[in-house]
Order: C-alpha cells, then sequence, then structure tokens
C-alpha cells in the first residue's frame, strides 16, 4: 500500500513537471513571437549608410595612409597614430559588403557563426580602437602644444609604436568574449547576426564595461586636452588671430564629432544595461520593442566614424596638410608640362613641315629645302 502510494505520488509530481514545462516553454514562445520585430523599415536606410560610408571612406583612407607613411618616415610621432586609425578603418570598411548583403537579406546572416563572429569582431575593435587612438592623437598634441620644451623626449616614435600595438592587442583580448556569445550563433533560431535579444549578465557586464572605460573616459580625455590646447593657444603671443580661430574650431570639431559618432550607441548600451536589473521590463520586451530603430540610428552613427576620421586626419596635422599641397601642386606641374611639351612638339613638327615643303625652279622641277639646325 505504501509502495502504491508512493507511485502515485511520484506520477503526480512528473505530471506536474512537464505540465509547468510546457507552460513555461509556450510563456517563451510568446515572448520570443512578441519581440520579433520587422526589419523592412530600415533596410533600405541601412544599406544607403553602409554603401556612401564605404564610398567615401575606402579612398578617404586610402590616401591617407599614402600620406601618413611618408610622415611616419619623416619620424613625425603624430603620424604613427594617424597610420594606425586608417589601417583599423580599413579594416572595418572591408567588412561593410557583408553587413550590406546581410542587411539586404532582412536581417539573415548567409555564412557561417564564425564568419559572424569574426565580423562583429571587427566591428567592436574598429570603435573602440579608433576611440582610444584619437585620444592618443589628442594627448600627443596637448603635449606638444602646452609642454613644449618638456616634451621633445617623451614624444618618440618608438614610444607611440608601442602605444599603438598595446592597444590593438589590449582592444583584441577584451573582445574576445566576442566568440562565445549567444548573439553570434547564426545557426541556431532566426540567422540573427549579433541583433539585441534578451540580456544575460555576461552581455550586462560587457556594456557597462564599453560604456565605462571605452566612452566616459575617453570622453573625459578629449575635453580635457583640447581645453587645454584651446586655452594655451588662446593665451599665446605669436599666433595670429585666423590661427587661433582655426585651433578653436578643431577643438570643438573634435569632441562635437566623437558626442555625434559614439554617444547615442552608448547611451542605448547604458539603457540596456539597467533594463537587464528589472525583470518586468526585460520580460515585456521593451527594448526590442521601443528602442531597436534608435538602436540602429546609432550603430549606423558609430559606422560614419571612419568616414570623417580622415577629416580629422588632416585637421589635426599641418604636415599632412603640407604634404597634400606639395602632392596637389607637382600634380599640377606636371600636368601644366605636359600640355607644354606636348604643344611646343606640335609647334616644331608644324615647323618643320613648313619648312621642308618643295617649291618650284626654274625648268618646272621641285626642289626640297631642309630646315637648318
Amino acid at each position: 500500500m505504501v509502495s502504491g502510494r508512493v507511485l502515485t505520488t511520484f506520477r503526480d509530481m512528473m505530471h506536474a513537471t512537464t505540465v509547468a514545462q510546457s507552460i513555461m516553454t509556450s510563456m517563451n514562445q510568446s515572448s520570443r513571437a512578441s519581440c520579433e520585430i520587422s526589419h523592412e523599415a530600415d533596410r533600405i536606410p541601412l544599406m544607403v549608410l553602409y554603401i556612401v560610408v564605404f564610398i567615401i571612406g575606402l579612398p578617404a583612407n586610402l590616401a591617407t595612409v599614402y600620406l601618413t607613411l611618408h610622415q611616419v618616415c619623416r619620424k613625425n610621432v603624430l603620424g604613427i597614430y594617424l597610420l594606425s586609425l586608417s589601417i583599423c578603418d580599413l579594416t572595418y570598411l572591408f567588412t561593410l559588403p557583408m553587413w550590406t548583403v546581410y542587411v539586404s537579406r532582412n536581417h539573415e546572416w548567409p555564412w557561417s557563426s564564425l564568419a559572424c563572429k569574426i565580423t562583429g569582431f571587427v566591428f567592436f575593435n574598429n570603435m573602440y580602437i579608433s576611440i582610444f587612438l584619437l585620444c592618443c592623437v589628442s594627448i600627443d598634441r596637448y603635449v606638444a602644444v602646452v609642454y613644449a620644451i618638456e616634451s621633445r623626449g617623451l614624444r618618440q616614435k618608438r614610444i607611440a609604436a608601442f602605444v599603438s600595438f598595446l592597444i590593438f592587442i589590449v582592444v583584441g583580448l577584451g573582445h574576445s568574449p566576442v566568440f562565445i556569445m549567444r548573439e553570434g550563433q547564426v545557426e541556431e533560431g532566426s540567422h540573427r547576426c549579433f541583433e539585441p535579444s534578451q540580456s544575460t549578465t555576461l552581455v550586462t557586464g560587457f556594456n557597462y564595461a564599453r560604456v565605462c572605460i571605452g566612452f566616459c573616459i575617453p570622453l573625459a580625455i578629449l575635453i580635457f586636452t583640447n581645453r587645454a590646447i584651446l586655452a594655451n593657444v588662446q593665451a599665446s603671443t605669436g599666433l595670429q588671430p585666423h590661427q587661433k580661430v582655426k585651433v578653436r574650431y578643431l577643438a570643438v570639431a573634435v569632441v562635437a564629432l566623437f558626442l555625434i559618432c559614439f554617444a547615442p550607441y552608448h547611451i542605448i548600451l547604458l539603457m540596456r544595461a539597467v533594463i537587464f536589473h528589472f525583470p518586468n521590463l526585460q520580460g515585456k520586451c521593451h527594448f526590442e520593442q521601443h528602442i531597436y530603430t534608435p538602436y540602429k540610428i546609432s550603430l549606423g552613427l558609430s559606422t560614419f566614424n571612419s568616414a570623417i576620421n580622415p577629416i580629422l586626419y588632416v585637421l589635426s596635422s599641418n604636415n599632412i596638410r603640407q604634404e597634400i599641397r606639395r602632392g596637389i601642386t607637382s600634380v599640377c606641374d606636371r600636368v601644366l608640362s605636359s600640355q607644354r611639351s606636348t604643344h611646343s612638339s606640335q609647334h616644331n613638327m608644324h615647323s618643320s613641315r613648313s619648312n621642308s615643303e618643295p617649291f618650284p625652279i626654274k625648268g618646272g622641277q621641285m626642289r626640297t629645302v631642309c630646315p637648318t639646325a
């Protein structure tokens, strides 16, 4: 009797467990169904944005690599940071065709999970390597302007190369968890590649780290260094007023472009991390339903950084501007010299033909006169 009662109780518990599991499964499926959003609205704008960034950024960064290589050969410390920045941007620009295809297929990744993880890894690395290298550019300019005499021994080519290499290594190691994140498993579910989904503890901690280390600290560095540069230049008596105006515009442009490209994305990352601590908001899919479109817009703005960076190169380095002027002047001189040589050769040929034309002499015979030297 006792064993029969035990078996009956055990069967009832198993049945209750099965019913609970089915209820949870149906709830999860309904939650996932409610979290499904349409990607048709942002498909065309994102494709246009990626194509425009690729068309503008690729030739601009290739030209910047060529110009900064000349500066590196001339032992220009700033050129090393700018060369590293352009190489980083080029690496990301070569992945834009894959993202364009992904968006055109209604956010369905046609390749493997490894390809998704590698492109996501390149995207995250490009963003934060660019941020830290822009900080290095501002710090280098700050040291060169504010501590012009004391910085002669500190601003060395080897130190700049080591700092750039260290940034690449540290950022790459920091984003290595990308290869184990669930968002990169495209074989599971609807073949989405790093689309925003239900947050986890790992993703939340990762977002907090990116907001604090990858945005707030660099923003404070950019504001401090550019403000100090501006104050030092305004107090200088050896600069012309138009030169001070250029410095002021550059300082404002660096901070403004940084905020435009990176602030919206990191604000949404912070919101997503905070929502994780409120299960009610997370369970109702508020992020997917209300913040997905701003998230995609912020992602596009961060992508636009790769096309804007070459403008910062030209604005921040007088040597590169001089290199561009010398290049344009040499091209113009070559074109003018080739036109002059072509015109001169045509004139000489015309003169030789006119001088060597036969003319009649007595007796109806013809005689040719050759041109003299």
